[in-house]
């Protein structure tokens, strides 16, 4: 009997399923009731006979010769975009990026120019700038031998701490160490020929302004920075300044600047002098007589202008004044411009316009006779003069002369509310005077179609309105100037640094009264100054002078009405007046004694007039006035 045949597990055969026997109790892996996984595809047999048939092949032979030649196209390709791009940029961009590069450590700065003068009509100072030097070091060429001596010298002379000069000349990395500024030229010099390496100075300026001239709160003053922050300083300020410079300065790894590596890359230009209409002894003279009854009086303070007939401003005081060489010790107040800045009511002053415009509409004579007591009810309010008197018959000379305010109602009542607001506009009120400074008050002039019933009255003798110094002056300028308005000016024209001369445009003219109006208030204003007159404080030996007085009450900030206000003192007048050369107006602000116009502000206009018709030599009167009719029955 045969042996059964061996079965092989890996060739399975007849009655046989070719998979491994399962154990004996082993769990079976198909859930119950699973479906029996379908047959399995028998392989199929080897080409040739029996055995495992070979695998199909999955790739085909690569041409490696045509990869390598692709490669290298690409490759060749690269090395020329570079090769190109680096001729570019050797060949035809090399001087751009070499700039370039440079001025990754090159820098700009400015070069301080002269900033132009600020003077009088005859060239004298009242702003200049002067050369200064900053001194600095540079460590690294600073010699170790001279260390010592270096920062004995810099702290002897400039009068500085030593630890602090010490540490500047021993700051490494460092190239550029400030050490002192302003310092006068005179003594860079004796610095610099004792030839110690490492100290050096760049030249800068200083803005200075003359000590007592007495125009500080006119021309202003400039900043840390050169730059015009008040007054003239800062309206003239595109003028003044110039064009700095330019200067490549070379900046070393630490940031630090170094001056002597760069060079002028653009030279500066200065800036053109201004010529003020200003006289520098007249401004000196009318700040000090100011100032002077400022004090006396305890006022809150005043202002003094002296202008020509034809608009220049010979003069612009005001207090309280400052120092701009101190900025640091001034207040906002002291720097005010108050001619320009400070609105106030005329007062009697306004009469004048009153009078002029009555007279232009052939109204009334200088004879004409009025019926003047000593008060007058319109409305709900009283008027009265500012003396007690008996009813008069005044002629229009009398109530210019006697400063009457009932009489001046009567003639304002004549010209009617239109015409006088027409006049008051004509002669400056109510707009900007044309000079352009900072913080000017053109004051309060209100259409006529909003006057109320005591309105008139009120404005025919200077209450109900305000204006600035500067804009009363401006009406006694007309009527000196036989009635031709010029619109006022403080800039006479401007100089460039070869030293040519351009005046300034000429103010507007305007006429507003006749010559024969003008002529007959000129002798009406004489008549103030003169023995019937209240203002007799005014008189000048020597000269004819014509004026008028003014006190007016002041509105009471914590109330809006008068009382409880104070006064404002003031006088304008004119002289010679047969040919008026000067007008000097003059404002006090709440004086606390002595605040009546003629007895407050006349003798500071004396003080003034007299001293500026010396100054300017201008001839003594040689007529005397007219005998004025100012009663009835004279």
């Amino acid at each position: 009997m045969s042996a059964p045949r061996s079965r092989d597990p890996r060739r399975p055969g007849q009655g046989s399923t070719g998979r491994r026997p399962k154990r004996e109790g082993a769990p079976s892996r198909r859930p119950a009731g699973a479906s029996p996984p379908p047959p399995r595809r028998p392989r199929p047999a080897a080409s040739g006979g029996g055995g495992i048939p070979p695998l199909r092949r999955r790739f085909q032979r690569v041409d490696h010769r045509r990869r390598i030649k692709i490669a290298t196209v690409l490759m060749g390709v690269v090395l020329l975009v570079f090769a190109g791009r680096l001729v570019y940029i050797q060949g035809y961009k090399a001087e751009h990026y070499a700039t370039a590069a440079e001025n990754t450590r090159l820098s700009v700065l400015n070069v301080p120019t002269m900033r132009g003068d600020i003077t009088d009509a005859d060239g004298n100072p009242f702003a200049m700038s002067v050369e200064v030097r900053t001194v600095f070091v540079d460590p690294e060429v600073i010699d170790a031998k001279q260390r010592d001596k270096v920062v004995d010298e810099l702290v002897d002379r400039f009068g500085l701490d030593p630890g602090t000069v010490a540490a500047k000349v021993d700051a490494k990395p460092s190239r550029y160490q400030v050490v002192k500024k302003n310092v006068p030229p005179k003594e860079w010099m004796a610095l610099n020929e004792l030839g110690l390496e490492g100290i050096g100075s760049e030249r800068d300026y200083k803005r200075v302004y003359p000590a007592e001239t007495g125009a500080a709160n006119l021309v202003g003053f400039t900043g840390s920075e050169g730059e015009g922050l008040e007054g003239l300083e800062s309206v003239l300020d595109e003028t003044l300044a110039g064009q700095a410079g330019k200067r490549q300065v070379e900046i070393g790894k630490t940031g630090t600047q170094i001056p002597m590596a760069g060079g002028l890359a653009k030279e500066p230009v200065p800036g053109k002098n201004v010529r003020l209409t200003l006289d520098r002894d007249i401004q000196w003279n009318a700040q000090k007589a100011l100032s002077k009854q400022v004090d006396a009086l305890g006022a809150e303070g005043g202002s003094v202008v002296v202008m020509r007939k034809t608009g220049e401003v010979v003069a612009m005081a005001d207090a309280p004044s400052f120092d701009p060489n101190d900025i640091d010790g001034t207040t906002p107040e002291a720097r005010r411009n108050g001619a320009v800045g400070d609105a106030f009511e005329p007062g009697s002053t306004n009469k004048v316009i009153t009078a002029a415009g009555a007279l232009e509409e052939g109204l009334t004579t200088p004879d004409t006779v009025y019926t003047v007591p000593y008060s007058v009810k319109r409305y709900d309010r009283t008027f009265r003069d500012s003396h007690f008197h008996e009813t008069e018959r005044m002629t229009l000379n009398g109530i210019m002369a006697q400063s009457s305010n009932v009489g001046t109602i009567q003639v304002g009542e004549q010209l009617g509310a239109q015409k006088l607001y027409d006049y008051l506009g004509k002669f400056g009120f109510g707009k900007p005077t044309g000079l352009d400074l900072p913080g000017e008050n053109a004051g309060i002039l209100s259409n006529p179609d909003d006057w109320w019933g005591t309105q008139l009255p009120s404005v025919s003798f200077g209450q109900g309105l305000s204006v600035n110094a500067v804009q009363m002056a401006g009406v006694y300028a007309t009527i000196a100037n036989d009635g031709v308005r010029v619109e006022p000016t403080v800039v006479a024209g401007t100089e460039n640094d070869q030293g040519e001369f351009t005046p300034a445009e000429e103010g507007k003219k305007e006429r507003v009264v006749s010559k024969k109006t003008a002529g007959e208030v000129k002798l009406m204003l004489e008549a103030v100054t003169g023995e019937h007159g209240t203002a007799q404080q005014a008189a000048i030996p020597g000269y004819r002078v014509a004026g008028k007085t003014g006190t007016a009450n002041r509105i009471n900030p914590d109330t809006n009405k008068y009382k409880g206000g104070g006064y404002t003192s003031t006088f304008v007048g004119m002289a010679p007046v047969e040919d008026p050369e000067l007008i000097v107006q003059v404002v006090l602000h709440n004086p606390k004694k002595d605040y009546y116009g003629g007895e407050g502000a006349a003798p500071v206009f004396t003080d003034v007039m007299s001293f500026s018709l010396k100054s300017l030599k201008v001839e003594p009167s040689t007529g005397k006035a007219p005998n004025l009719r100012l009663f009835e029955d004279e």
